[in-house]
This record gives C-alpha cells, structure tokens and sequence, in this order.
C-alpha cells in the first residue's frame, strides 16, 4: 500500500524519521556510555549493559492509540526497512536510517492456534509463536537484523572498516550471525565458536553453507563462550552473542508481535519463552515495559520461563522466595535435547534480575514465574506438538512441557491463553526425533522413548512372482500386476477394506 492512501494525520508518521540520542546504561553502576563504538560491558565495573533512548519521554506525547495506528498501517507498507522487526522503529532503533536497516525476512512469525486435543493434553488454551520462520530457521535473526543493521550503519555512516563478527553458539546463533554477515560480505566477515560434539549436524551446515569461519572448542557453549568474551576483550571483533545490547533491542520485536496480533490487548496472555543465555526472556520483558510505558498496551501478560533441570541455573536462583537471600550461582550442565538452552552461566542473568523485579512491580509477584521441567517432558512434548500439525523444535517442546507444569503447578491460570515460543524449525533438531524413534539416547539425556510416539518406516517387500520396478522397467501388464499386489498389501498395513462410491 502507498503513503499516499493513508490518512491524512498518518502519511507524516509512518515512514519514521532518524531520532533518538542513545546510549549504553551499566547495569551495576549506572554509568552511561556513548554507542559510537560496540560496547558489551561496562568499561568501569564490567558489569552488562542495556541501550536506551535519552529522548524516550519524547515517544510519550504520542497517545498510546495512535502508536498503534502508526504500527498497523506501517505494516502494510511495502517498504523492506519497515517489512520486519523495524516496523516499531522507534522503539529498536530509531538512530538507523530506513536505507541502513538488513532486512533478510525476519520477522513477522505466525502464531498458530493449537487445536482442541492439544490444549486439553495442555491443561490450557495456548498457541505457538513459530520463530523456526525467520530466514536462518530461528528467533536469534531477530536480534541479529538489529545488530547488524547496527554494524551496517557503523560502516556506511562512521566509516568503520573490516568487521570480523564472532559469536559462540549452540548451532542458532551461529547460523544466524553467519547468514546476516554473509548479506554484508566485503565489509563484514564471521567466526563462530562451537562446542565440539554438541550441535545437530543441520545445525553444523548452516553457518558452514554462510561462508563462516567455523571452529570447534572443547567443553560445552559456556567454554565457547570465555573465549568468544577474552577474544572481545582483547581483539578488533564484534561480538554478535546476546552480550550485545543491540541483539537484545531486536528480540523485543517479538512482544511488540504479539500485542500488534492480539490488538494490544495482552492483560489475559501467558507469554511462555525457554530460558538458555537469558537474552530472550529479558527481551521479552523489555518489550512489554516499554509498551505499557507509553501506554500502548494498558496491562502487562503473565511471563513463564522455562528451564531443563539439566541447566536450571536461573530456576534455582528464583527457587528462593526471598529476594534479599537469591544468590545467582552457575550450573555444571548436563547433556540436553533442548540445546539452544543449555547454558549454565547464562550472560544475560544481570538484565534478568533487574527487568523481573520491575516487571514485577507493575504487574505483581506473580507475573513472572520460573519452572523447571526434565528431558523426557521436552521430548514427549515436542512429538505430541508436532503429531497435532505444529512444527515446534525441542525448545518448543520444552515451552509445552513448561506450561502443562505450570498448569499443574498452579503457577499459571489455566483461563489464560497461553503464547509459546518455538524458538526454531523442528528440522533443526531432526536428530533427536531419530534418537527417540530408534531408541538410541545416550544414557545420559535420560530419555526413554513411549512407545505410542515412536514412529518408523514400513518397508514393503514383494514376493517372488510379483513384477518388481526395482528389477528394470515393467510393461504395462507386469506394472497392473504390481500395483495391484501393493495396493492390496498398502491395504492390509493400513487395516482399511475395500469400499466403492
């Protein structure tokens, strides 16, 4: 749709301008730092970091209704700056240039119902957001269409030159920044730390098919990752994991997604995300305080967390109810079906506490609410998904499971409708449906396949007499003969008789 056919009081608004003045606020100690340079810790206390715009209370003299008149006309722009995640510009990245911003296709997921004997094996009405949709197959091309639209603007606008771009990754994060890299080849190039042993071989093929510089360490994602942050200390390099500040702005787009979906209307909503390096569900989070800040939306959703209770290190550290005795400690991790989330330190933990206790604030104790769930639920849970038409991969899974725990648990109200993230495609993880359909876990997953969801192919075998392709070409007499034994056989496998109309 044209500019030109919008309303009048819209035209001006809804190809957005270059504003903003932002800056890296220190979580520890509130110093703020200027963004001409990638920052990822704070220079003087080491702590994270969060972007925010020093004209925010601008955004604030816009009625809460007419941003989202803004953003719903913006969306039927056929403009590629404004097709995905920066569709709420003003709220990711204002600073960009429409002209700057990378825009591969990410964005925009569905969120797809789940039919009535799912919800009733669920304990509660729910649908899946499927992030699997995005370009590289997960949700990191959310946070990485912002950082390095970020990189691209560094380059074209302030004259940065030769960006290596390094992240350590579970198989996601590492397709992902080798693809949006791969789009700014002859100015950007990428390296992608991975545990050795620890990612699915699709996984493996992505960031090796981007072009990626691909090199395995041994140890699981949080050894990768003390190297990725010793080489960002110490080297020339963009470090492209959730450390960066940019790629947590782009996750935000997954809140403003979902209120744009339900008509702003979140209040009755239990947003259900899998906790691996913390940077999601503070994404989440952020999102949702900074609509209801300008009074976009007018009530916050519930926020569940998900952790495996093979690396629960933020389960454990909300396990506490008292605030004041939390002490964060990290996990050794054991072996996971869910990968992506399979982090013991996650890096993100500072933005957590300190975006959970405002969340909280707002909207009560009870708005954010952690569970913990073990290996075969995620398992079970993801095949039960995918055998009722969704395509949710084990992160998915361990949403589900998270929820019928929560549910049971009475750590969620079962009148809310619950949104969950499948963070990535299912076939990312085909592997571990393999493993459970053949039976072959590794003790140490400790997964034990049900014998109702294991599935496996049924081999045909014709007798000798019966004309067979595989011999070398039938005439057509032989060709009648065949098809009418195997229709017969295909008949009996399948228990059906035969009928007519």
């Amino acid at each position: 749709m044209r500019t030109d056919q919008f309303p009048p009081d819209i035209r001006p608004r809804v190809v957005p301008e270059v504003r903003g003045d932002y800056f890296y606020r220190c979580l520890g100690c509130e110093s703020r730092f200027g963004i001409e340079k990638l920052l990822y810790t704070c220079p003087k206390c080491g702590s994270v970091l969060l972007i925010e715009d020093g004209e925010w209370d601008e955004l604030k003299k816009t009625p809460g209704s007419k941003w989202r008149e803004i953003f719903d006309y913006r969306r039927m722009l056929n403009i590629a700056g404004l097709s995905g995640i920066y569709r709420f510009h003003e709220l990711i990245g204002s600073i960009i240039p429409v002209e700057d911003i990378i825009y591969l296709g990410e964005g925009h997921t569905p969120v797809v119902a789940a039919g009535d004997a799912l919800c009733e094996w669920a304990g509660v009405h729910f649908r899946f957001k499927n992030d699997g949709q995005n370009p590289s197959a997960s949700f990191k091309d959310r946070g990485m269409a912002s950082a390095f639209s970020y990189l691209n603007y560094l380059i074209k606008r302030r004259g940065v030159k030769d960006v290596l771009a390094i992240c350590a990754s579970t198989g996601d994060t590492s397709a992902s920044a080798a693809l949006y890299a791969s789009y700014l080849a002859g100015n950007v190039k990428s390296a992608v730390l991975l545990p050795q042993g620890k990612v699915t071989p699709q996984q493996l093929s992505q960031p090796l098919g981007s072009g990626a510089r691909v090199i395995e360490i041994p140890g699981v994602f949080d050894d990768c990752m003390k190297v990725v942050e010793e080489l960002s200390e110490n080297y020339p390099v963009a470090l492209m994991n959730s450390k960066n500040a940019w790629r947590i702005l782009g996750q935000e787009s997954y809140s403003y997604e979902i209120a744009q979906e339900f008509d702003y209307e979140v209040g009755h909503l239990a947003v259900v995300v899998p906790i691996g390096n913390a940077g999601n569900i503070t994404a989440v989070m952020a999102g949702f305080l900074k609509l209801h800040d300008l009074g976009i939306i007018n009530s916050l959703p519930a926020i569940i967390g998900v952790q495996s209770e093979h690396a629960n290190p933020v389960f454990l550290y909300y396990v506490e109810p008292e605030a004041s005795r939390r002490k964060f400690r990290p996990v050794q991790v054991r072996s996971s079906v869910a990968q992506a989330a399979m982090i013991g330190n996650p890096v993100s933990m500072p933005r957590v506490i300190k975006l959970v206790e405002r969340y909280r604030g707002i909207a009560g104790e009870d708005s954010v609410r952690i569970v913990e769930v073990n290996e075969q639920e995620i398992m079970d849970s993801m095949l039960v998904a995918n055998r009722h038409g969704h395509i949710a991969c084990t992160q998915g899974g361990e949403c589900l499971a998270g929820v019928r725990r929560a549910v049971a648990e009475k750590k969620l109200d079962p009148r809310r409708l619950a949104v969950l993230d499948a963070t990535a495609h299912a076939l990312k993880f085909a592997v571990f449906q393999e493993k459970y359909f053949s039976d072959t876990f590794e003790p140490e997953f400790e997964v034990v396949p049900r014998s109702e969801l294991k599935n496996a192919p049924v081999s045909l075998s014709l007798p000798d007499g019966v004309p067979n392709p595989k011999n070398g070409s039938l005439d057509p007499e032989q060709f009648r003969e065949f098809v009418k034994y195997a229709s017969g056989a295909v008949a009996g496998i399948l228990n059906i008789k035969p009928g007519g109309k």
